[in-house]
């Protein structure tokens, strides 16, 4: 049964010593959903936003934050980021998130692929507050993961997964 790593034997919190591991090729799939209302999304469509256009700020939100990610999580380590994409899609009833992380490192990049996808929506929401407080974030989740010991995760379909809606 797996356990989880980031405790010790006496159960304080720890680092995972990572320096055993191999070196690999290692890349992250997330998701997160901002639901909005339709005059918000009509807004965002028309690009009737006084500080810019909102997807495109989430972008390079979520592009900077994964690069921060051992500053938002205390036990993350520090990684060399090879690769950054984020995409925040207009759907009919609110944007669509992902980011897709890679490095060459010795643990993975899940993290960093959910901050990235996470401080995209709360940008998305930052963008659109003005026009209503009651947007919300939903459906943070990994979608995928390649590479490492623990080898490949694809989120199964039968989970709740977000589809775009035009």
């Amino acid at each position: 049964m797996a356990k989880l790593s980031h405790y010790g034997k006496g159960g304080e919190v720890r680092m995972v010593d990572v320096s055993a591991k191999s070196v690999t090729t290692r890349t992250a799939v997330a998701h997160a959903f901002v639901r909005m209302a339709p005059r918000v999304v009509r807004a965002v469509r028309r690009l009737k936003n006084p500080k810019g256009n909102p997807l495109e700020v989430a972008r390079i939100a979520g592009i900077a934050a994964a690069k921060r990610t051992a500053e938002w999580i205390p036990l993350c380590h520090p990684l060399p980021l090879t690769h950054i994409a984020v995409t925040a899609r207009l759907c009919k009833d609110g944007v669509e998130i992902h980011s897709r992380v890679t490095a060459t490192a010795q643990t993975g990049v899940e993290m960093e692929a959910l901050v990235a996808a996470t401080c995209a929506a709360l940008t998305v929401y930052d963008m659109c507050k003005a026009l209503d407080k009651g947007i919300e974030i939903a459906d943070v989740y990994l979608l995928e993961k390649s590479g490492g010991k623990s080898g490949d995760y694809r989120r199964a379909r039968g989970k709740k997964t977000r589809r775009a809606h035009k």
